[in-house]
């Protein structure tokens, strides 16, 4: 039944915006972990990867922030368009532009997950 799918597609995007607040907050925590571990730090190669970090920290939470707003707008978007017509159907265009929401939150993950496995990393060896 479409009008589930469509319900199911708002949900997702609900659960996804959930769990980019939660990746920002984590982003935010990681960077103060940062500053604690680097106040101490002289080694030019630690600080090196100390900038790199701050970095890669903030750049990841304005990726975070800019999908966050596209899948709000699209959310809308979707509600709009299921309020708009008697059976509650979204357009395949709707469709479309979910799945590739879809494919930028899983690279998103994916590269949270892994600059958080190098910063565990790099903290250990510090």
């Amino acid at each position: 039944m479409v009008t589930l799918d469509s319900a199911q597609h708002v949900n997702e995007c609900s659960s996804w915006r959930e769990q980019l607040r939660s990746f920002k907050t984590e982003m935010a925590q990681l960077g103060e972990q940062l500053q604690q571990s680097a106040s101490h730090q002289h080694n030019k190669e630690i600080l090196t990867s100390v900038e790199h970090f701050q970095n890669q920290f903030y750049i990841q939470q304005i990726n975070i922030h800019d999908l966050k707003q596209a899948v709000k707008l699209h959310e809308r978007k979707l509600q709009l368009e299921m309020a708009g017509t008697p059976d509650g159907n979204i357009s395949e265009d709707s469709i479309q532009k979910h799945e590739e929401l879809f494919g930028e939150y899983q690279s998103l993950t994916s590269t949270l997950q892994e600059l958080k496995d190098d910063f565990r990393n790099f903290l250990s060896k510090a």
